[in-house]
């Protein structure tokens, strides 16, 4: 709370739920809440942790060259790292499950967090091949996000962000030793003499969670489970739809995937409030889906996909029992200490 980017990320949120409503007529948007079918939430939701169930699988197969760690030890780990992404802000539920994980299995946590940067590559690479397999589609609807400009250069920029930072990490893991020898000369010639120890204990650790990444084999199951989970995903998309009444194509609504889920890579407050419903609103609107039932459908949809992975989590976060504050402290130390010594 006393931190400057949790204020400046709800101050963003803000302008952008803002800018969802603005417009809204009030009446129509409560009586698309009032009039929705929700039972179609449930099997929406059941999908959607058959999903989850997925993500621990592919991270159980990235952690697989420092450590084979079962899929339902993982599951717990990977809920309560969502849960925190969804109540801390900048994504602070990454560190969390890295901190559970290494409680539990003694997995660093350097090791850990360079595990899911490849995940959330991954992600970001699959969001876009969402979008530009519909990039006719997107010609077509010219999608206005406002402060975020249009779709096209989103995607764009996504594209250059997410497609760089996958091949950098490659041509890491493709050739450690020149990249560990890259790496001492950078610390050596760039680093104070007294963190030099620290930074490289923790770049080691780092460069062994890209093991995985080594193998052409392991990079397409990676990559093919990412799609598998996006796929999921959108059929979510797909029973919460059918609680409204609109209809769009599935292609369509992996469209809307692609860009609401790039979109929340933008700094905001927890839970990406606000960004996801502008995007969500815009995107929808553009084909053809009036406004207010496209918000309400945004509203519903963020809510299913936060709250009960936030619940799950919290559940096993509390068999945990350990202490927010502590465990953030604990994740941040292992990779600080290099800044911090002794």
């Amino acid at each position: 709370m006393k931190n400057w980017k949790f204020w400046l990320g709800m101050l963003v949120s803000l302008v952008f739920l803002w800018l969802a409503v603005k417009d809204l007529k009030w009446d129509e948007f409560w009586n698309s809440l009032t009039h929705a079918q929700y039972f179609w939430l449930i099997p929406g939701i059941a999908v959607y942790f058959i999903a989850v169930w997925v993500r621990a699988w592919r991270w159980h197969y990235l952690l697989k060259p420092i450590k084979s760690i079962p899929t339902s030890v993982m599951f717990p780990i990977t809920t309560i790292g969502y849960m925190g992404n969804n109540i801390y802000p900048a994504r602070a539920g990454e560190v969390i499950r890295a901190v559970v994980l290494k409680r539990h299995e003694n997995v660093p946590v350097s090791a850990s967090l360079a595990t899911v940067i490849i995940e959330r590559i991954f992600d970001g690479v699959v969001m876009l091949a969402f979008i530009f397999l519909n990039l006719s589609e997107l010609k077509i609807l010219n999608v206005d996000l406002g402060y975020l400009g249009n779709a096209q250069t989103l995607a764009i920029w996504g594209t250059l962000a997410f497609i760089g930072a996958l091949v950098v990490f490659l041509v890491a893991a493709m050739l450690p030793t020149h990249t560990l020898a890259l790496s001492e000369w950078l610390i050596d010639h760039f680093t104070p003499q007294r963190m030099r120890t620290s930074v490289k204990s923790v770049t080691h650790k780092f460069l062994d969670g890209l093991a995985s990444l080594r193998s052409p084999a392991n990079v397409l199951m990676v990559f093919f489970t990412s799609v598998i989970i996006w796929l999921l995903e959108t059929v979510k998309y797909w029973f919460v739809m059918h609680a409204f009444p609109f209809q769009v194509s599935f292609f369509e609504l992996m469209l809307l995937n692609g860009i609401a889920n790039i979109a929340t890579t933008i700094p905001s407050g927890p839970g990406f409030f606000g960004t996801w419903e502008l995007v969500t609103k815009a995107v929808l609107v553009a084909m053809g889906v009036n406004a207010d039932v496209a918000l309400g459908y945004g509203l519903v949809l963020h809510l299913a996909l936060w709250l009960p992975i936030t619940a799950l989590g919290g559940y096993y976060w509390a068999k945990e029992g350990l202490n927010w504050n502590e465990t953030l402290q604990s994740g941040t130390k292992e990779t600080t200490n290099a800044v911090n010594p002794g």
